[in-house]
């Protein structure tokens, strides 16, 4: 029986919804009105509807350029339509929901690769990028798989799926155990992706946990069929690749229908999109009749009356009073509920219990950090991980920090987010990133930190645009600064604390080129009489310490093994997972003792 590696990429709220063919409504906003294609050219190919900019028929100008041109195949019943050979699912003002292929991996029961189907994805030379909805999935026991992609700067991550038996097969949801998840960056427009085993899958082939025939289960018995061919991903796309205040100088400019506007791409690509002006409706990108005024009063759902007299007029003026009350009282409530909602009672009974902390550390409310990132602006935004994104924000005494907003968390995450706060509030330290405060009153919680104004070491060793030519003397420097910090969290702490994701992508580097040490989400606090710690695996592929990994004993040792491999970093220059080097040289501490030896 075959044991098979499958990788591939799907919609965020698709998975949630455990539908993968269908994506929920509200997902996709489809511009309506009377006209919303161009004249003499068809709006819809099958049950899809195809609005200008595209256009149904390759070469017939019914769409704004040939990356927005569609065919429409009558082979299918109903027709169904496609761009190159990639099928188009569904087109919204801003997305687009395609089919994507499958990489996959077969092997025999003795660790032989058998057959393998790779995935290489280059959307560079387009009008489109990958969406923050799509995940990356492997299914699979003994797996793992690293994607590599571009979107102005380096982007890699992947995930490792392991397994006991097959009854240990996680049922409903992708855990680790047989099936794992990462999270794309929004703005990817390449990407590649390599799958490998650990062990050569030598230690499952007694159990056979993935032969298809339901071992496998995840909640749908259609789901291997499915993803053995093509699923859904949701694309971004946007016009061009210059900002409104750009094009609107252009003969091209796109957005020519009167009571329209320009919005610029926030995909940080460039590009912009056209809308129709609030009280209008239709298709912003066609001229004369592209956006018409929405009559109100034919809408049975709205009210046309004329109020009459003063008496008329101080009932409206109370209500709206009464109104406003309710909302500000619903407010604080709704702020209330966030708060317990995200831990803050526990996190009010963990700092009370370690004296001087509570005092040391702000739980900010969310109108102030609101005021500080000018309601989390656009050009505030200072980056985007996996976790969520981080603000550059201005306090009322005009210091500078740094804001980060999480991602929707469910319940299991809270206690993570409560031990970063807890285990950063006991750390000062010049060389690891000081916690100000936190915000628990919004949806999701929010961590305030000190600001760090030059980037990741990650970034300046291997960014393609390098933003500094950090000389050895830096380099030497920046590893000293870093040993000290992990020597500091091990043996000077209150409570010795082991890091756990020690990389150059968590060190943090100063307008002096000063190391801190970031990112304490994954830590754990080890008590003084323990010398280990046993744990679920975490940390990022090619700083994980294989001792940690197969024991599951998390030491320091573990934080000084990832170290090391930010030494080789900084050695070679070379990336930690390259996917361009060759199988048995694409972790970077095998790479570095082949070359030594």
């Amino acid at each position: 029986m075959l044991l098979q590696l499958i990788l591939f990429t799907g919609a965020a709220l698709t998975l949630a919804a455990t539908n993968y063919t269908n994506t929920p409504a509200d997902t996709f906003s489809i511009l309506k009105g009377p006209v919303i294609s161009k004249p003499g050219c068809a709006s819809k190919c099958g049950n899809l509807t195809v609005p200008y900019p595209f256009g149904v028929g390759g070469g017939s100008g019914c769409g704004i350029g040939e990356w927005f041109e569609l065919n429409c195949s009558d082979a299918f019943d109903p027709p169904q339509a496609y761009l190159g050979n990639i099928q188009i699912y569904e087109i919204s003002d801003n997305q687009m929901r395609i089919s994507n292929f499958v990489a996959r991996r077969c092997y025999d029961r003795t660790g032989a690769d058998l057959h393998r189907h790779m995935v290489l994805w280059n959307t560079s030379a387009t009008p489109y990028s990958y969406s923050e909805l799509n995940y990356f999935f492997v299914v699979g026991c003994d797996d793992f798989a690293v994607v590599y992609g571009d979107f102005g700067q380096n982007f890699t991550s992947g995930c490792i799926t392991l397994c006991s038996s097959a009854e240990g097969i996680s049922g409903g949801h992708c855990s680790g155990r047989g099936c794992c998840q990462t999270l794309l960056t929004k703005g990817l427009q390449s990407y590649s992706a390599a799958l490998a085993s650990l062990n050569n899958h030598t230690n499952v082939t007694s159990f056979d946990p993935f032969d298809f025939r339901g071992a496998s289960d995840l909640s749908d018995p259609n789901f291997m069929q499915r993803v053995l061919t093509t699923v859904p991903i949701v694309l971004d796309w946007a016009i061009g690749n210059m900002t409104c205040a750009e094009a609107q100088n252009s003969e091209d400019y796109a957005c020519k229908a009167n009571n329209s506007y320009c919005v610029d791409s926030d995909t940080g690509l460039g590009g912009y999109r056209c809308s129709c002006n609030k009280g209008y409706e239709g298709n912003p990108y066609l001229n004369p009749a592209g956006c018409t005024d929405i009559n109100e009063c034919a809408d049975p759902n709205l009210k046309c009356e004329k109020c009459a007299g003063f008496g008329l007029l101080s009932l409206v003026v109370a209500m709206t009073w009464l109104y406003f009350c309710l909302q500000k009282r619903k407010l604080i409530k709704l702020r209330q509920k966030f708060f317990q909602q995200n831990g803050g009672l526990l996190l009010k009974q963990q700092l009370s219990s370690e004296q001087g902390l509570m005092d040391s550390t702000k739980i900010f409310t969310a109108k102030e950090l609101e005021k500080a990132t000018n309601n989390y602006a656009e050009d505030r935004i200072l980056g985007r991980g996996g976790n969520g994104t981080v603000y550059k924000g201005i306090l009322p005494n005009k210091r500078i920090v740094a804001i980060k907003k999480s991602r929707v968390m469910d319940q299991s995450q809270i206690g993570q987010f409560i031990n970063e706060v807890v285990i950063l509030t006991q750390v000062n330290h010049r060389h690891v990133v000081k916690l100000l405060g936190c915000c628990l009153e919004s949806e999701v919680p929010l961590l305030v930190y000190e600001y760090v104004s030059n980037g990741t070491l990650f970034q300046h060793i291997h960014s393609n645009e390098t933003l500094s030519r950090l000389s050895w003397e830096n380099h030497l420097r920046i590893a000293s600064e870093a040993a000290g910090a992990l020597s500091y969290l091990h043996s000077a702490a209150s409570i010795p604390i082991i890091h756990r994701d020690v990389k150059s992508a968590n060190t943090l580097l100063d307008e002096h080129y000063t190391a801190k040490i970031s990112d304490f989400g994954a830590s754990r606090l080890v008590s003084l009489d323990k010398t280990e710690v046993t744990t679920l695996v975490q940390g990022t592929l090619g700083y994980l310490d294989p001792a940690y990994f197969q024991t599951s004993q998390l030491t320091e040792k573990s934080d000084v093994y990832s170290f090391g491999v930010i030494l080789a970093e900084l050695l070679t220059g070379e990336k930690v997972v390259d996917v361009g080097r060759s199988q048995e040289n694409a972790n970077l501490s095998g790479y570095f003792i082949a070359a030594l030896e």
